[in-house]
């Protein structure tokens, strides 16, 4: 018998910054279809950076969050800006109170872990029951597992794989809410 599809999937298997290309292709592509909610990552450009936290872009609204400090070439030091993340997660908890069919948030990183960043789309998105879709570093895994206490999907990062996930994770959510709708 086959294993029910989760409707909380992690995507693994690749670079951040080509798990978060996947992300953005994927949301244009199913943006006539699909009412999303979340974030995607985006670069900020910047030659001779190491870190590369750059800024998180709506789904919903277009809007851009900045997630980064610029420390200046050469600097070591991570310069994520937590409080741009914070910002950009308002703004998703919004979106999801509102509605949507998915809800894609880039990833559940270091500020994550400890409770911050997008932390608060990610348990407002849990809450509603929408499929939810995002990456997780490794060294983050047993934090994720914490936070999430639900199993979830590990996906490849291969966009046919992720979107016949979606597919099946939507009508997953779908008949759950229905089936809350009719209990007494």
């Amino acid at each position: 018998m086959d294993e029910p599809t989760k409707i909380i999937a992690v995507v693994r298997g690749a670079a951040n910054a080509e798990i978060q290309e996947i992300f953005r292709e994927l949301a244009d592509q199913w943006r006539p279809d699909v009412q999303l909610a979340g974030l995607v990552a985006e670069s900020h450009g910047l030659p001779d950076r190491h870190c590369q936290a750059g800024y998180l872009r709506n789904l919903a609204t277009g809007a851009w969050f900045s997630i980064f400090h610029d420390l200046g070439p050469g600097v070591t030091d991570c310069h994520l800006d937590g409080i741009g993340a914070v910002a950009a997660a308002a703004t998703v908890q919004r979106d999801i109170a509102e509605s949507c069919d998915l809800v894609l948030l880039n990833k559940f990183g270091k500020l994550e872990a400890a409770g911050g960043g997008l932390a608060g789309a990610f348990r407002a998105a849990l809450a509603a029951g929408f499929p939810l879709l995002t990456s997780v570093s490794p060294a983050h895994d047993e934090a994720w597992r914490q936070f999430t206490k639900r199993e979830f999907a590990v996906l490849p990062a291969d966009p046919a794989a992720i979107d016949l996930w979606r597919r099946a994770a939507q009508t997953v959510a779908q008949a759950n809410r229905c089936e809350e709708r009719r209990a007494p």
